[in-house]
């Protein structure tokens, strides 16, 4: 039997970065993707966002790879909150998005890095959030 245990931190916008996810509907998406994922044999070990931005801890198993992973989320992010008609417009997600590998030691940091994203960026926008991390990854 195959053994695998690669972490990947995750983050994705609402395209042109639009603040439609409020908090009440970010609640009610979470607790939607979080059974999507589990019925789909995703492993989302965090999950947790701001008005445009959601941010993923995610396993990946043997089978799966991040690109096939984020189409599913994100396909299903959209269509279930389009769906109820919960906006008064259409949640449409920027093409992109990053994933980082992270190492075991320090899962518990992301953990609490993304449980913690409304205090986060209550403190530094998402936009000086991002250019601090593709400072450190050197990009």
């Amino acid at each position: 039997m195959s053994f695998i245990k690669i972490w990947i931190h995750c983050v994705w916008n609402t395209k042109d970065k639009i603040p439609v996810l409020t908090k009440e509907i970010r609640h009610q998406l979470l607790v939607h993707i979080k059974e999507y994922s589990i019925n789909n044999k995703i492993f989302i070990d965090r999950i947790n966002g701001s008005v445009e931005h959601v941010h993923c801890l995610i396993s990946l198993g043997n089978d799966q790879n991040i690109s096939r992973i984020m189409n599913l989320i994100k396909g299903e992010f959209s269509h279930w909150i389009n769906s109820l008609k919960l906006l008064n417009r259409k949640l449409e997600w920027q093409n992109d998005y990053y994933a980082i590998s992270v190492s075991e030691s320090l899962v518990n940091t992301v953990r609490k890095y993304i449980e913690n994203q409304e205090e986060h960026h209550k403190k530094k926008s998402y936009k000086e959030e991002l250019n601090d991390i593709l400072k450190v990854l050197g990009i």
